[in-house]
């Protein structure tokens, strides 16, 4: 089950929070619980990415995308991800969540997402979001012009356009 509660409570404590820019960094604090963990006793492999949902409403919401998003019927996808992990989260261990917009093409925003444990990476992911209406995908000038930003995240780096790149290589079925 989707941590609902867990989500409303990250997002209360961050509303208010007007001085965030796009490219800022969100941090959360977090704690694997009970409803995290898999039969090691360990954060499941699909919480991770369950949990990095809370980073990029968390950005969401502090940068005026949530409201721009509810205001013109659009919603928030997920268009790709590619996760890489790296040490093990016990049950009921702290660690903290990175989240931030490193970049943006003309239908993607680009997230790199990091839990980190007492200084280590355990888990770091780049996912590609999209802001979608009934017509489509909103392009990101589009959705930056109504959220009335003037610094935009910059132009996708080398490194995530080699992944977009390859990405579009992957046999797909019909």
């Amino acid at each position: 089950m989707y941590p609902y509660l867990r989500l409303i409570k990250v997002l209360a404590r961050r509303r208010h929070d007007k001085d965030f820019k796009v490219t800022d960094e969100s941090i959360i604090k977090l704690r694997v619980c009970l409803v995290d963990i898999d039969p090691f006793l360990e954060l499941n492999n699909g919480r991770y990415l369950t949990m990095m949902d809370f980073g990029r409403f968390d950005v969401a919401v502090r940068t005026g995308l949530w409201k721009i998003v509810k205001k013109n019927n659009w919603g928030l996808a997920v268009a790709g991800a590619s996760v890489r992990f790296r040490h093990r989260l016990k049950l009921f261990q702290k660690y903290e969540l990175h989240s931030q917009v490193i970049g943006r093409d003309e239908k993607w925003i680009y997230f790199h997402q990091k839990i980190i444990r007492n200084g280590r990476i355990h888990a770091s992911a780049l996912i590609r979001t999209a802001v979608t209406s009934r017509k489509g995908i909103v392009k990101t000038d589009e959705v930056f012009r109504a959220m009335g930003k003037e610094t935009l995240p910059p132009q996708v780096p080398e490194w995530v356009r080699a992944w977009a790149k390859a990405d579009e290589l992957r046999p797909w079925s019909e």
